[in-house]
């Protein structure tokens, strides 16, 4: 017998953050995520997500044992901004029995219905502006950081319910091959300057002593360049300041820039190192030896994930992007970095993927929106 059952307590939550441990045991690729996080994340008073969403997480039993969760999202400022009337589903987990996973959807899709949405996409965690899409190619790896990560039969699961594709998106890998390329190098660089000289562009790295100033510029700068963009979701000067905080511990200021032109601010690029290379050897926890663990591995990464890379409207025939691809190569070569995944790319955005593509990279992970009618 299969129940459905919401979480309204603390020992609830605890479960629905817990069960990917029994989903994933002795899988070599999955990463567990911090517990600490996770919590955080999910915590309507900690997580400025909340202040403009609403989130019902859900949990399936079979036969009075756990086997399955699912959250249910109304996200106001994502209808907005789309008028598409659309909630979500995310943080989806099943055992192998599609009665169960069944069952777990029929639950989002009716509790979305009853906010008065005619449609739902997912998965996403809670929303496109964090961990989101299904893998559904390249399983032979484990996920960067704030990548996202799953056994391959969700995508039956998924599919045979009626959910359809609504979008891909693509992680390119750039291999140590390219970044130690002198010739290739030599070639960017002149690229680079050109460019540079010819728009009166300059760049210059993030100020980690004058953070609350720089998020402002990262803010402004984000929700204009990525507004165009498929799925894109302002983010509330609440939600930058919580992800500024969250991710301090793991900035490498010199993989992080700003691009100006003749003075105005223009661009922005984030690469983060690989932290998912120290979060596996955690398994969740801080304590007791967790905080020592960051700061020893810390210094072991050697690959980096290019998070995001924009430019605003007005700016973006100026190839800036080409200019931030190399000072990222450069920067991470300096800083022992061997590899970088460029993600995530959305399958019809032609110039980011040109200009990955002329640098050597290839896409080696594909992840994908899904979406289904209500009505």
């Amino acid at each position: 017998m299969i129940k459905i059952r919401k979480v309204e307590s603390e020992k609830d939550r605890m479960e629905f953050i817990r069960f990917p441990w029994e989903i994933y045991k002795g899988d070599p690729y999955w990463v567990p995520p911090l517990i600490f996080d996770v919590r955080k994340n999910l915590d309507p008073n900690k997580n400025p997500f909340f202040k403009h969403a609403e989130v019902q997480l859900f949990l399936a039993e079979k036969d009075g044992k756990l086997a399955g969760r699912i959250a249910a999202i109304k996200n106001d400022n994502h209808t907005d901004f789309h008028k598409d009337n659309a909630g979500f589903f995310g943080f989806f987990e099943s055992i192998d029995d599609e009665d169960v996973s069944d069952l777990l959807f029929d639950t989002a899709c009716e509790w979305v219905k009853s906010k008065g949405l005619t449609s739902i996409l997912g998965p996403v965690n809670p929303s496109t502006n964090d961990e989101c899409g299904l893998l559904v190619d390249g399983f032979d790896s484990s996920p960067v950081f704030l990548m996202t990560y799953n056994p391959k039969r969700y995508i039956k699961m998924i599919e045979n319910f009626g959910f359809e594709k609504a979008k891909d998106m693509y992680a390119y890998y750039i291999p140590a091959s390219v970044i130690n390329d002198t010739k290739m190098m030599a070639k960017l660089e002149r690229m680079s300057e050109l460019i540079k000289k010819r728009s009166d562009i300059t760049t210059h790295n993030v100020n980690m002593k004058d953070l609350t100033n720089e998020v402002r510029r990262i803010e402004e700068i984000y929700n204009s360049a990525w507004e165009s963009n498929w799925g894109f979701v302002p983010i509330t000067t609440a939600e930058f300041d919580y992800l500024a905080e969250s991710l301090k511990m793991v900035v490498d200021p010199d993989l992080v820039m700003f691009a100006e032109v003749a003075g105005k601010p223009a661009g922005f690029s984030l690469a983060l190192p690989d932290f998912n290379q120290v979060l596996k050897k955690m398994n969740g926890r801080l304590l007791p030896f967790g905080f020592l663990k960051i700061l020893t591995q810390k210094k072991k990464i050697d690959f980096l994930r290019v998070i995001i890379m924009g430019v605003k409207p007005e700016y973006q025939k100026k190839a800036i992007d080409s200019v931030f691809y190399l000072e990222v190569i450069k920067n991470g070569n300096k800083n022992g970095y061997t590899g970088a995944e460029i993600s995530w790319v959305l399958e019809d955005n032609m110039p980011m993927r040109m200009t990955a593509e002329k640098l050597g990279a290839h896409i080696y992970k594909t992840y994908r929106i899904y979406r289904k009618d209500l009505i």
